[in-house]
């Protein structure tokens, strides 16, 4: 069980941005197409930017107890694109939460 515990945490992490997303109609719950493109250019974006650090011999894959051990290409883990996926979606949820606050505010006339 250890060996995918890093997975799995990352797992109900993202779930858990999902559901914050559900209830406040954030990201994917206010626009699932734009969400969508942006979420898989993000985490594209991420990949690629992780592939030149690979290549560069700056980003190393360690051992972990937690994590599965599977790779999906040289020093890059299973467990990288559940990463990506959820600093991704932390961020835009984030980013869309902040707006809609300081939007409201502007409205209000409050500073």
């Amino acid at each position: 069980m250890s060996g995918v515990l890093y997975l799995a945490c990352l797992v109900i992490a993202i779930v858990c941005m999902l559901l914050i997303d559900r209830r406040f109609k954030l990201f994917f719950w206010h626009s699932a197409w734009a969400a969508t493109l942006v979420t898989l250019a993000g985490v594209a974006f991420l990949l690629l930017w992780d592939g030149a650090g690979i290549a560069a011999g700056i980003f190393l894959r360690g051992e972990s107890r937690i994590a599965t051990g599977i790779v999906i290409a040289p020093e890059l883990p299973l467990e990288e694109p559940a990463f990506l996926t959820f600093l991704v979606l932390c961020t835009m949820i984030l980013y869309t939460g902040a707006a809609r606050i300081l939007s409201a505010k502007r409205k209000r006339g409050t500073r």
